[in-house]
């Protein structure tokens, strides 16, 4: 394998460390356009675990954050689309925000996850201390959302549920641009709660919290938010009319996350492993997003990972214990696991469900709870359109 040849960014997703430190890049910049086309102020994306919504997140702010690196985006898609660059590219106060990790044994540990998250966020913007654009008052709210006390986060409920609204605000009022936020991993908290038994709590934080900042807020340029699990829009969108959901059944921006057909062909004759692209697509395609099929970007990438160490590798279930869905009832000892397809015709729909026994069964998703559960059900599902097959293992 030659030298020269880009690193794999197994793992990586930030979009400003791979494209500074020599990464190769799968480019995923017409999302920046299409966000802008297809205009929804509030945007959810749902889609698999690993399948690229981190970094695309990472991407969005990178571009459209004040003092943005044009640099990061030199011989992409976007950079071709002049005009936009020169009117996005740079121009607003980015809020970002991760929550794969706000979780906890209890709601106020997990509460405080989420405190700790949105002031570590707020502390970036310290410079609005010394801004000459905004009040004492002003101010005052701002060092509210930053406060220490005994090394801890101190904003009480109220303000916590407001901070990302009051973030806005006093960035609109420092700037004169609204703001843009962006919320990875939105539906973990709730996942989380519902594991540990304080869903209930958890779904009055968040929908204080995305309601000031997704629904009343008038400084709001427009949000995205991501998630693998699209949860129920009275629970915490509850009146967010400017809400727009991208599933994966959507056609549109149904190449911008996992990899295309050409993606990962283009992917292979770089790293000269042309020769697997079959076995490639046999083991790790399996998802059609709108009208696409899709690969599993972490997938493809480990694989060829094994191939740069050991041309004779063979396909592994990197995605183990990952399937689609699984629903837990620890009080009565039983777990389910679904795994689904989407079906490109009619006929196709019995031998997807099938395949997705087969992939149930090669990548082991029931092993993990074997231990801890003393029934654990397995179902492959097929979907085309209104119609669905489902299969018991």
């Amino acid at each position: 394998m030659k030298s020269s040849l880009l690193k794999l960014p197994v793992g990586v997703d930030s979009f400003e460390k791979i494209r500074k430190d020599g990464f190769y890049y799968v480019d995923k910049t017409t999302l920046i356009e299409q966000l802008l086309e297809q205009w929804g102020e509030v945007n959810l994306f749902t889609r698999p675990r690993r399948f690229g919504k981190t970094l695309n997140m990472s991407m969005l702010r990178c571009f459209f954050e004040i003092g943005a690196d044009p640099s990061l985006f030199e011989g992409l898609y976007i950079s071709g689309n002049k005009e936009l660059c020169k009117t996005y590219m740079g121009k607003f106060p980015v809020i970002f925000l991760s929550l794969k990790n706000v979780d906890g044994p209890t709601f106020e540990a997990a509460r405080y996850r989420l405190t700790e998250l949105i002031g570590v966020e707020a502390e970036k913007f310290s410079f609005l201390l010394d801004s000459d654009k905004l009040t004492e008052n002003e101010k005052s709210r701002y060092r509210a959302l930053a406060m220490l006390y005994n090394g801890r986060y101190s904003m009480d409920e109220e303000i916590l549920s407001s901070a990302l609204q009051t973030m806005s605000r006093l960035l609109y009022k420092h700037y004169g641009k609204k703001t843009i936020i962006l919320i990875d991993e939105y539906d973990v908290p709730l996942d989380k709660a519902f594991q540990h038994g304080y869903y209930k709590e958890m779904v009055s934080l968040i929908r204080g919290i995305f309601g000031q900042a997704l629904k009343t807020n008038d400084f709001l340029q427009f949000a995205v938010l991501t998630g693998c699990l699209r949860v129920s829009k009275e629970s915490i969108f509850t009146g967010l009319n400017n809400f727009k959901v991208l599933s994966i059944t959507d056609a549109r921006f149904d190449e911008q996350f996992g990899f295309t057909d050409g993606e990962v062909k283009k992917l292979l004759k770089m790293y000269h492993l042309e020769e697997h692209m079959k076995e490639t697509k046999e083991w790790y395609d399996g998802y059609h997003f709108g009208d696409v099929d899709v690969y599993c970007p972490w997938d493809v990438m480990n694989y060829l990972r094994d191939l740069q160490e050991n041309p004779d590798a063979k396909p592994t279930g990197y995605w183990k214990n990952t399937s689609d869905v699984v629903v837990l009832d620890s009080r009565n000892g039983r777990v389910a696991v679904f795994e689904a397809k989407y079906s490109k015709t009619l006929e196709h729909m019995e031998s997807d469900c099938e395949k997705a026994v087969r992939q149930i069964n090669d990548r082991m998703y029931a092993e993990e709870f074997a231990d801890n559960y003393d029934e654990v059900f397995c179902y492959g599902i097929s979907f085309y359109k209104k119609r669905c097959i489902v299969l018991r293992k």
